[in-house]
């Protein structure tokens, strides 16, 4: 889990975010930089070019240059402004393209992040919190780096020519125009902790949020909750959530404007001083007409170019500041190790198992001991909630044991990585995904082969294995079918999903397949028919079965039979039906349901 008490300086998060960003493009954003550079140069060459004409035109009034100069000085500036206006747009172009470039590869980052994380973490909702926020941080990173390079870039440049213009002009005046700001500045220190303490407060009510604002709208919900007559009650559950959330938001908002306010006015009675300190060095004749014109003019651009810095950019800098040490403290969360060991064998040992899940009060599994030999079918049954898919789970290495140890093929899954233990085993969850792909890709997601002949062949193989009717009634565009009429597509029943799902669990090349309840939308006959085929067509790998309908289980070697987080019997259907526990109990009362 994240630590949120440790302290990350700004110079860390300087330090991590930007080296990401650059290695996103290199080329790119060396070029967007160096184009902000020239972009911040041309703003001055304005201010100076102005001074020049206004002075030409002056001296020309007073009979003292040709008019054909302040023709060719028109045409110069008109240039300047030309050129600063074609920079302009270059820049703002340059750097939304950036933008889109930066975000894009640090979501990657977090998305692969969150792959090489213990799956148990999951199951921590504080966990998923970390998860928005570093989402969150991601945008409040890119901002950052964003500031950074419009900063040295843009804003750096042109108040270094600008200064050193106003230098030569009146030293007092370049002095004058930084201290004013100095108020403002020091306003942004104070959203530093205002909103780093907002961002973890915020985090867990807008993913609380953004659920209530799914149970309404989204395709997996609104029909249920219409036909029950639950929008209202999500509508509440979502408008309270989100009045608390912008409360807490407003709070930490009104009190950061309040000091913003009083500092602003400090400003702007600076600001008036440099116009009057203005205004007398020219009536003192310490500069030219031109020269103040060309002041006068740009001071207010001036002014707000560093408002905008400093108000602006700055203040959304650390306002955002919170949420990159959550992007960056996200990233500092360890990750799941192990060797990369080769498994030749699915010989499965289980030893004196335990599990608990995070926060639970209860094992979920206690003191298991289980041998699979490989090539054998087993079926794991139970009721809900008896630990039949903890169990599953713990075995594919997807959890490791709280207590014990689990090996496949002598190899502890706690010692091998992620990549080891997953290479040769593939699955069908209850709750598989419904991919808006076509037919095609939706089977050969789950696992991609440079060989396209091998593809084709696999791909038929697996659609045969999962007895999926690719017909033209269902299917009008055959293997191309895109599935989902969001997308211009077909919708499929229930039963069609599963077998889809069966046939992405085929395709994998492996040496141990998982069904985990993938068929509770199909009938029980239906159900042991594709259990039966499944049996025949997983000879030669391990195959483990977990159902809650004990008819499918007779097609195993052996039938492991789960009981509140422990193994109560195991052994052949014929076996246990003999010995009169459990399972007999719970075969007996399904029974009717496999009468013909």
């Amino acid at each position: 889990m994240i630590n949120n008490n440790k302290r990350i300086s700004i110079f860390k998060m300087l330090k991590t975010v930007v080296p990401i960003a650059f290695l996103t493009c290199p080329l790119y954003f060396i070029f967007s930089s160096i184009l902000g550079v020239f972009h911040g140069v041309s703003f001055g060459v304005n201010t100076f070019m102005t001074q020049k004409f206004f002075d030409m035109v002056a001296n020309t009034i007073k009979m003292k240059g040709e008019f054909k100069n302040v023709v060719y000085m028109t045409i110069l500036l008109g240039i300047v402004l030309i050129i600063n206006q074609i920079l302009n747009g270059l820049s703002n172009f340059a750097s939304m393209n950036l933008v889109k470039k930066i975000t894009g590869s640090m979501n990657k980052i977090v998305n692969e992040k969150s792959g090489k994380i213990r799956a148990i973490y999951f199951e921590n909702p504080k966990f998923l919190d970390d998860i928005n926020k570093a989402k969150e941080g991601v945008t409040a990173s890119v901002e950052i780096v964003i500031v950074i390079v419009l900063l040295l870039t843009f804003y750096v440049p042109y108040f270094i020519f600008m200064g050193i213009y106003l230098y030569k002009l009146k030293p007092v005046l370049a002095f004058s125009i930084i201290l004013i700001f100095i108020p403002v500045a020091l306003t942004q220190f104070v959203r530093v902790k205002v909103f780093g303490d907002l961002e973890d407060e915020a985090a867990p009510l807008r993913r609380e949020n953004n659920y209530y604002e799914s149970c309404m709208v989204e395709k997996e919900y609104y029909k249920e909750t219409r036909i029950l007559g639950i929008f209202g009650y999500f509508k509440d559950l979502h408008l309270k959530s989100l009045r608390l959330l912008n409360k807490k938001i407003w709070k930490a908002e009104r009190k950061v404007d309040f000091i913003e306010i009083g500092m602003s006015i400090v400003t702007l009675l600076g600001y008036a001083s440099v116009l009057y300190l203005l205004f007398r060095a020219l009536m003192q004749r310490e500069i030219s007409i031109g020269a103040f014109g060309a002041v006068f003019a740009s001071v207010d651009i001036m002014f707000s170019i560093m408002k905008e810095i400093i108000c602006s950019h700055i203040g959304e800098l650390t306002k955002g500041l919170g949420a990159v040490r959550n992007f960056i403290r996200f990233l500092e969360i360890p990750e799941e190790t192990g060797e990369a060991i080769n498994i030749d064998t699915f010989d499965i040992v289980m030893n004196d198992v335990s599990f608990i899940y995070p926060y639970a009060k209860n094992k979920s599994l206690n003191s298991v001991n289980l041998k699979i030999k490989e090539n054998e079918t087993i079926a794991i049954v139970g009721e809900n909630g008896a630990g039949k898919t903890t169990l599953v789970k713990l075995i594919m290495g997807i959890y490791m044991p709280t207590e014990g140890t689990v090996k496949i093929g002598n190899v502890d899954t706690k010692k091998a990585s992620m990549k080891s233990l997953y290479k040769d085993i593939s699955c069908v969850f209850q709750k598989y995904q419904r991919y808006k792909m076509t037919l095609k890709e939706n089977v050969v997601i789950g696992y991609v082969d440079g060989d396209d002949k091998y593809i084709e062949n696999n791909f038929e193989d697996s659609i045969c294995k999962s007895d999926l009717d690719v017909n033209k009634k269902s299917f009008p565009n055959g293997y191309e079918t895109m599935l989902s009429r969001e997308v211009d597509g077909v919708d499929l029943s229930g039963g069609q999903w599963q077998r889809v799902a069966i046939a992405r669990g085929f395709y994998k090349n492996h040496k141990m397949i998982v069904l985990d309840e993938p068929t509770a939308a199909i009938d029980p006959i239906e159900e042991t028919k594709i259990y039966k085929k499944f049996s025949e067509m997983a000879k030669g790998n391990t195959a483990i079965i977990v159902t809650h309908r004990l008819g499918s289980a007779k097609i195993a070697d052996r039938i492991v039979v789960m009981d509140d987080g422990k193994i109560s019997e195991i052994g052949s259907h014929e076996e246990l039906m003999e010995s009169s526990g459990k399972y007999r109990e719970m075969y007996d009362a399904q029974r009717e349901w496999y009468v013909r």
